[in-house]
């Protein structure tokens, strides 16, 4: 594709980015950070402030050295159209072997009454002397008529076309505060490019955008940019960044890709490097990604309502406009909850490398769909807990069938069991113990008359969070004899899941000792299984 067609991506994670409140970068941070963006092929890195502090300045220069290398991207420092500003960015990034200074001045008339104190004749002038210092230490300039999107239109015309006069290579247009709309933002672009004198096509000065999200139209406002003629656009990763933020990098990107017959232009950027890059961001600023984050998000290629599933597991396209493996994913992700059908939980259940036949399935999915409506998620751990529970378990010579428990400080631990037998008979029995589980088991025991020893009990949590599914595992041996039997239960209702598991060990002695029967008529209230 032509050059012409060709968007820059100059990156500010490092610098606008890093001004989000709590996102305080360290040198070794922004340096490593510095080199996973020349990895993910961003054109231009603006890697600090370097008259800010002396932590930036350092930084700023060890990117230049060490990033800035004649295959790698151009390091650009930020100066406002200060002298002192402007020669302290070239100290900053002299050494890399495409450096660039970039400089500003705020140009709207708010911007010079309240915050420089300066007429419009007096911006002029600081743009002059500001941009012409720049242009005779360094021979790529990029100059920002900062707050761009509430600045009077003649006069950003004269302000940009006095930059050029005076070496600006790059023309960036701030929309500052995040004021503008995509339509206008689109043809002040296309406007300023036609009416800029020096400016047009074939000059060789580049357009750039640079937008905020404080309306929620960053990315909106910055790709109406490009439409309008911009071949240079200002993001952040993540999109972090002053306030509610600046453009997302990997917003503009994949909107880019996906919609070339839109746009028209492309990228140079490695579109594999997103997600990794994404989560360094995060990691180094301490700044989570919100889950339906476009593009990055955790959710951004997760799907949990069964009709989605179904058709993405039928033609990934019918729910998805991009492969997750373009942007560093190894693919999308069923996410199992109540929403889902049995077609994601088969799929599922085959990649964990389990073949279940349709009955074993319904069993599975009755089980699973009781767990999804306490759960909000049902992750592999809890499935795989679920199939070793409900289909690879053992002859059921006695099976749970309800439980209650009462214990605290108060009085003692007390269980009442409700066991459905082999004969199919229902079989209600109390029991009071040490504890809730020892209460639990000292009932099973004066029902089923299977005398055996305890000889283990662990319990862990086999999912993380306050509704995480609790795995039970026992081991006991029939009284007088050396071999053991085990046990294995899962619930998320711990009691619930240690029942489970010293049943499953019972009914497996059982089925190979035959101890064992029914407690005598009358001790206990009996009921028919209907």
């Amino acid at each position: 594709m032509d050059s012409d067609n060709v968007v820059r991506i100059f990156d500010t994670t490092l610098r606008d980015g890093e001004q989000s409140p709590g996102a305080t970068l360290s040198s070794a941070e922004k340096l490593e950070i510095a080199r996973q963006l020349a990895r993910l092929g961003v054109d231009i890195i603006e890697a600090g402030f370097p008259a800010a502090s002396p932590d930036d300045m350092a930084a700023v220069q060890r990117i230049a050295r060490e990033v800035g290398t004649a295959d790698g991207p151009i390091i650009c420092g930020l100066a406002r159209v200060v002298d002192s500003d402007i020669r302290a960015s070239w100290e900053g990034v002299r050494e890399a072997a495409k450096p660039r200074i970039h400089t500003f001045l705020g140009t709207s008339d708010i911007h010079l009454q309240y915050q420089t104190g300066l007429t419009r004749a007096e911006g002029l002038e600081a743009v002059r002397k500001g941009v012409s210092l720049a242009r005779s230490l360094c021979e790529d300039v990029e100059f920002s008529p900062m707050d761009a999107g509430r600045t009077d239109k003649a006069y950003l015309v004269e302000v940009c076309a006095l930059a050029i006069q005076c070496g600006a290579t790059t023309l960036n247009i701030p929309d500052t505060v995040g004021y503008v709309t995509p339509e206008e933002w689109q043809e002040t672009i296309s406007s300023l490019i036609a009416e800029t004198p020096g400016g047009g096509p074939g000059s060789g000065v580049i357009w750039s955008v640079h937008c905020h999200n404080d309306l929620g139209l960053a990315t909106a406002n910055t790709l109406a940019g490009v439409l309008g003629g911009a071949r240079q656009v200002e993001v952040t990763l993540n999109g972090i960044g002053e306030r509610a933020g600046n453009t997302s990098l990997e917003e503009v990107v994949m909107a880019i890709r996906t919609r070339p017959q839109f746009y028209h232009v492309t990228t140079n950027i490695e579109s594999r490097e997103l997600i990794k890059t994404s989560r360094m961001v995060s990691n180094y600023t301490g700044l989570a990604v919100q889950a339906n984050k476009a593009i990055v998000g955790r959710n951004a290629f997760a799907h949990e309502a069964g009709i989605h599933q179904d058709g993405v597991l039928k033609e990934a396209s019918t729910y998805e406009i991009m492969v997750p493996e373009d942007v560093g994913l190894a693919s999308s992700e069923l996410v199992l909850g109540k929403h889902s059908g049995r077609h994601a939980l088969r799929a599922r259940l085959r990649e964990l490398g389990y073949e279940i036949d349709d009955e074993e399935l319904r069993q599975v999915f009755a089980r699973f769909k009781d767990l999804a409506d306490a759960k909000k998620t049902v992750t592999d751990a809890d499935l795989e807990a679920l199939v070793h529970d409900q289909v690879q378990g053992v002859q059921e010579f006695f099976h749970l069938v309800d439980i209650q428990v009462s214990c605290g400080t108060m009085g003692l631990p007390t269980a009442t069991v409700k066991l459905a037998c082999e004969d199919g008979s229902v079989v209600v029995q109390p029991a009071v113990g040490t504890g809730p589980v020892d209460a639990c088991y000292k009932a099973i025991d004066a029902v089923v008359e299977a005398p055996n020893t305890l000889l283990e009990y662990s319990v862990h949590s086999v999912t993380e969070g306050i509704d995480a599914v609790g795995e039970v595992t026992v081991r006991i041996s029939p009284e007088g004899e050396d071999r053991s039997f085990g046990g294995y239960g899962a619930d998320d209702d711990i009691i619930v899941a240690s029942v489970r598991a010293y049943l499953a060990a019972l009914n497996r002695m059982l089925a190979v000792t035959g101890a064992g029967g029914r407690t005598p008529e009358g001790r206990v209230a009996t009921v028919s299984l209907q």
